[in-house]
């Protein structure tokens, strides 16, 4: 028998983009004129040809349902020519070609329950990680804390007032997920794991777990005559990474998993080098379901921000400008001995370099 013809290999990675973009816009592809923002949400590309595209954007909750993507893409069907796409922070586009498509669009989402608005100088949506929906590790529900902060945040989703644009991260560990942002909310975990060392032997496989310490805090024991693992807990930076592969090391705690809130952090370098974010909160109660305490400071630093700042000035810019000190003085949070940045636990192992001494 003729063998078979070998079945083609699959090829993976990004799709083409242009079999989804709307017809004018692949007419026009590299050759768009100029650009303005006519409204809070709305952007408007003009080509070479005369052409022009409005993109109508509107804010999601991120973890979308299946009934709330048909219902967005039933508006995308009806009024915008079938075109959408989203945004890396989970705000979904729709790409009309006539102006007059516009305001029905947009009546369209508002009255569908969509607000309109995350370009230009706003509060963009907030980005966040996973939760308890689809992480084996989180200390917190990220999305809980978004739908907390965007409550009391959607005018400046709405509408332009900030001197630049603002982005918010959330997440809910210390170790898989967390976003660069002029604002970042970060779960901290603030004591070492509580062992059942009943579980230990029947549910984990130790020398992963061992192997999973990233300080090397965790070695095999034996409690009661039954193998288990014990934590060295003047090593333990609370990080939660032996939760995962080992559930019955608990880290997770009611009165002692918080928040802490970072700014500052930036990956354009529009106007000035990228940064990293900084601690400027620590120790904020972990308080489901609205976090009233995290969303209070948040709304400190952005009205303070959008009081104190320059136009234009992104939230790193506008510390580096004023200084850290002037930052604490006009927020009113309190500066502490964790603030400071001195770790030195890597000086031992590149003074062991040949190329970097110090």
């Amino acid at each position: 028998m003729a063998k078979k013809e070998m079945r083609r290999p699959i090829e993976s990675g990004c799709p083409d983009g242009f079999q989804y973009m709307h017809p004018a816009m692949v007419k026009n592809f590299g050759q768009w004129k100029w650009h303005d923002h006519p409204r809070p949400g709305v952007l408007r590309h003009v080509a070479e040809s005369g052409d022009a595209i409005w993109t109508v954007r509107a804010g999601t909750q991120r973890i979308l349902d299946v009934f709330t993507l048909r219902k967005l893409c039933d508006i995308g069907d009806e009024f915008a020519d079938g075109h959408v796409r989203f945004t890396i922070r989970s705000n979904i586009e729709y790409m009309v070609d006539g102006e007059e498509k516009v305001n029905p669009l947009i009546a369209a989402l508002e009255s569908a329950g969509f607000v309109v608005g995350g370009t230009a100088n706003s509060v963009a949506m907030i980005a966040h990680t996973q939760g308890w929906l689809h992480c084996d590790i989180p200390g917190t529900d990220a999305s809980g804390v978004v739908k907390s902060m965007m409550d009391e945040l959607i005018d400046e989703f709405r509408n332009c007032n900030m001197p630049n644009r603002v982005h918010i991260t959330t997440s809910c560990c210390q170790i898989n997920c967390g976003g660069q942002g002029d604002i970042a909310i970060n779960v901290q975990h603030t004591k070492p794991p509580k062992i059942n060392h009943d579980l230990v032997a029947n549910v984990c496989e130790r020398p992963s777990v061992v192997a999973r310490c990233p300080v090397a805090a965790i070695r095999p024991a034996q409690v009661n005559g039954k193998p288990t693992l014990e934590v060295d807990e003047k090593k333990c930076i609370c990080c939660g990474a032996c939760y995962p592969p080992c559930p019955p090391m608990q880290i997770n705690d009611p009165e002692h998993t918080k928040l802490a809130i970072w700014v500052g952090g930036n990956h354009s370098n529009a106007r000035s080098k990228p940064s990293f974010q900084k601690l400027v909160a620590s120790g904020i109660p972990n308080n489901p379901p609205r976090w009233p305490e995290a969303t209070a400071i948040v709304k400190n630093i952005l009205n303070t921000y959008k009081d104190d700042a320059r136009d234009w000035e992104r939230i790193n810019d506008w510390i580096d400008r004023i200084g850290w000190s002037r930052f604490f003085e006009l927020t009113g949070l309190a500066f502490t001995k964790y603030h400071i940045d001195h770790w030195r636990g890597s000086r031992k192992s590149l003074n062991s370099s040949t190329h970097i001494r110090f």
